[in-house]
């Protein structure tokens, strides 16, 4: 009982022991000028820059990211996987990534537009630098590639660039669709490089949310008012309903860049029982279609009996409005 007790225990110690060997072989550098030095070299510089102040924390820090990005490039060039159809090292695509944040992060925001924008030209002009060089070591020195290596290099370097330009071209895209939303609701079915996830034309959200503001403006100043006022109101409509718009454009379209290319006009129509009112919200911005769109809400205008009093024997005016506005490409009808 105490002999296997015993073994237990050995074999419980020589489990430990083995871990701790091997953790130790994993951490332990093989030598002092080894990459996994630099790599703990720059782990201590950023715990000491959290405990310095001023321009010797930004000094430490610094040599921080020297360390990590030589110690990345050291360990990821011993032996070196390709990016399959190009003589590109997967690490260089690491590296050129910890040079882009070195270079374009800040605080704030470590990644930026600018980190992923220059990622792959950076790591082709890593990939490249080591042609520069022949020998090993200390014998090292520089030297022009042979013809077919240049080649390959300007080539590698024209598609990064190539895919870094793409890719600040789809962050242009997006900034002009955060600061005009209203352009997703074009027609992009005959671009070559906008491609539209969704399978139909998305309403312009703005200019319905001033049509959806202005309405109830409108009913106020209309309804169970005198017929001849209203008619009056009617006959000032572009003046009425032009203010109405502008107004509400500067309320709820502030924070929007688009909120210039925004036109709100009336369109009175008589028929046979009275007025309608067309409130249409025309966009002025850039569309694939020459004539460009607009949103449009209808009013129905009425006279309708009144309470008769003494003070008042007239008719007055009812308004009923539709629910939802409707989208129309191509220009507005004329204003009569």
């Amino acid at each position: 009982m105490n002999s296997s007790l015993f073994k237990e225990v050995f074999q419980l110690f020589k489990f430990i022991q083995d871990l701790f060997l091997g953790v130790q072989k994993l951490l332990m550098p093989p030598k002092a000028f080894s990459w996994q030095t630099f790599i703990y070299l720059s782990v201590f510089s950023w715990g000491s820059s959290y405990f310095a102040t001023g321009s010797i924390k930004n000094i430490i820090a610094l040599t921080g990211w020297g360390f990590l990005i030589a110690g990345t490039a050291w360990y990821t060039t011993d032996d070196p996987l390709r990016v399959p159809g190009t003589f590109m090292p997967v690490g260089a695509l690491l590296t050129g990534f910890l040079v882009s944040v070195f270079a374009f992060g800040h605080q704030e925001n470590v990644i930026t537009t600018r980190t992923i924008v220059f990622w792959p030209t950076i790591a082709a002009i890593i990939t490249a630098i080591p042609e520069f060089f022949v020998g090993t070591g200390t014998s090292t020195k520089a030297a022009i590639p042979k013809l077919e290596t240049r080649q390959k290099i300007i080539i590698l370097i024209a598609w990064s660039m190539l895919i870094s330009c793409w890719i600040q071209f789809y962050f242009v895209i997006d900034k002009w669709l955060k600061e005009y939303p209203s352009l997703s609701a074009d027609n992009f079915q005959r671009s070559t490089f906008v491609i539209r996830l969704e399978p139909k034309t998305k309403r312009p959200e703005n200019g319905n949310v001033i049509l959806n503001k202005i309405q109830p403006l409108i009913v106020e100043q209309i309804e169970d008012r005198a017929w001849s006022e209203v008619e009056r109101w009617l006959l000032e409509a572009n003046q009425q309903v032009g203010n109405l718009g502008k107004n509400m454009i500067n309320k709820n379209l502030n924070k929007y860049e688009e909120k210039g290319l925004w036109r709100i006009e009336p369109r009175v129509v008589n028929v046979e029982s009275g007025y309608r009112l067309d409130i249409l919200s025309i966009w002025q911005g850039p569309s694939t279609n020459p004539r460009g769109f607009y949103l449009q809400k209808s009013c129905r205008i009425q006279p309708v009996a009144a309470v008769k009093t003494p003070e008042n024997k007239n008719a007055v005016a009812g308004i009923e409005c539709d629910r939802n506005s409707r989208f129309f490409l191509g220009s507005p009808p004329p204003q009569q």
